[in-house]
């Protein structure tokens, strides 16, 4: 063989292992994509694959906690033989970089996430002899409507991720030293993806960024011409021909304009689900937490939406034992809860991240303390859950059926417009049938806590 000429792939097949967020899926979409087009066969067993790529992610102590374990998982599967090369990708990489090679001998290559959309590169030139294990660079790459791409998702459902990078600088937030800033594609790039999407049979996109409001700032700052805002590409997005379902996700509240609630109120695509995080409610913390936003415009936002969209789902998070978090402020959030009555509330307890503002604060919460107020937020909220949920007995509901229930193959399970895959409840149906990425209309006639029960109507 030629020196010049890349090594030839035959049959070679690659396990992927994705953690994190639905961002960090995407980027694991893309590079299985760009391997296939490149000969590779991407498998769903890592027992017996050549190629296991752990996509980490490094957002909070949990998470890094679940990558590491992961990694020495697939270590150990590579000292029984039964993998050959192991790769560690993403934001822990990212992150973490000259530290984690020395602490992870077992791993072959690492790829930053600056460098994952060369992944084919990459392996063949390890294939070829390259002695290179590490690579990294910031992370500038921005998808095209043309970048190879597989969807991991059942079928009719698809992650539209819109931007990268992150314009806010929260305290307790390591995203933009992983990410970077702020980088938006186009509105005409984002509409022919979800256009192919759409012809690949996907009726719902899930749309993903850092936060959907701040779309565009970085294009319009360059350009002041430039169309692209949030708005405008909701417009454009509620015209592609195929989809059902547009889902927002991370709508950050100092972004929530009324135009916004207005177009949302309008379509007939856009699901009236607000996925709004909103870390704290104390003004004090708040402002230690440099959120930018004040209780009193929180709960203007809160009442604008509800106003205009009564029926609105709207999800929340909230962070318990942020440095110099008093009693009071605690219960002052949760007062806050109980009355907003949200229909979904997740709940994170401070950790604290390397150079980050936060991390760096005096006045850390004892971790007994963080782990007493994380329960307290969530009985609160489950006992508004199990109410919520008991008030749709007897409604009929538009669902979208994703397929046998995870608990049991004697039923169907799905969602409605109201839960979003992977972080919120289900539909577990009991009566009927229907095929995957069906809609039907399902009357609902039991609740659980988080999930409801119904017959196909």
């Amino acid at each position: 063989m030629n020196k010049n000429q890349e090594p030839i792939v035959k049959n070679k097949s690659v396990h992927f292992v994705s953690l994190g967020c639905p961002k960090n899926l995407v980027d694991s979409e893309i590079m299985a994509g760009t391997l296939m087009k490149e000969g590779y066969q991407v498998v769903g067993d890592a027992d017996g694959a050549d190629t296991v790529i752990v996509n980490t992610c490094g957002f909070i102590e949990d998470s890094k906690k679940e990558s590491i374990q992961k990694i020495l998982e697939m270590g150990e599967l590579k000292k029984g033989g039964a993998v050959k090369k192991l790769v560690v990708a993403g934001c822990l990489t990212q992150r973490y970089k000259d530290d984690l090679v020395e602490g992870m001998p077992e791993a072959d290559l690492f790829v930053g996430s600056g460098e994952f959309q060369n992944i084919a590169k990459i392996l063949k030139g390890h294939e070829g002899g390259a002695s290179q294990r590490t690579f990294y660079n910031l992370p500038t790459y921005l998808q095209e409507e043309s970048t190879p791409r597989v969807n991991s998702q059942p079928g009719h459902r698809a992650y539209l991720k819109i931007a990268e990078g992150c314009l806010k600088r929260c305290a307790f937030c390591a995203i933009p030293l992983i990410r970077g800033n702020l980088q938006s594609r186009t509105i005409a790039n984002v509409v022919k993806e979800a256009e192919h999407l759409a012809s690949q049979g996907v009726k719902e996109l899930l749309i993903v960024s850092h936060d959907f409001t701040d779309y565009g700032w970085d294009l319009r700052k360059k350009n002041p011409q430039a169309k692209e805002s949030p708005i405008e590409l909701l417009r454009a997005l509620d015209q592609v021909e195929g989809i059902q379902w547009i889902r927002l996700m991370y709508l950050y509240p100092d972004g929530i304009t009324l135009d916004m609630i207005q177009l949302i109120k309008k379509s007939r695509k856009i699901v009236k689900y607000f996925d709004m995080p909103l870390q704290h409610i104390s003004d004090q913390v708040l402002k230690s937490m440099n959120r930018k936003m004040t209780r009193g415009e929180v709960e203007t936002a809160l009442e604008n939406i509800r106003s205009e969209i009564p029926e609105a789902v709207i999800r929340t998070q909230f962070i318990v034992g942020f440095p110099g978090e008093t009693q009071e402020q605690f219960e002052e959030l949760l007062e806050f809860i109980a009355e907003q009555k949200f229909d979904r509330v997740g709940c994170f307890k401070y950790s604290p991240e390397e150079n980050t503002p936060a991390g760096k604060m005096l006045n850390q919460v004892d971790e007994d303390i963080k782990q007493q107020r994380f329960e307290a937020v969530m009985e609160v909220q489950q006992n508004i859950s199990r109410a919520k949920h008991k008030a749709f007995i007897g409604q009929t509901l538009d669902v979208i059926v994703e397929g046998p229930s995870e608990e049991t193959e004697l039923l169907l399970q799905g969602r409605f417009a109201g839960q979003a895959p992977d972080i919120d409840g289900v539909v577990l149906i009991n009566d009927g049938t229907a095929e995957i990425g069906e809609m039907v209309k399902v009357v609902i006639t039991d609740s659980m806590e988080y999930d409801l029960i119904g017959h196909i109507q």
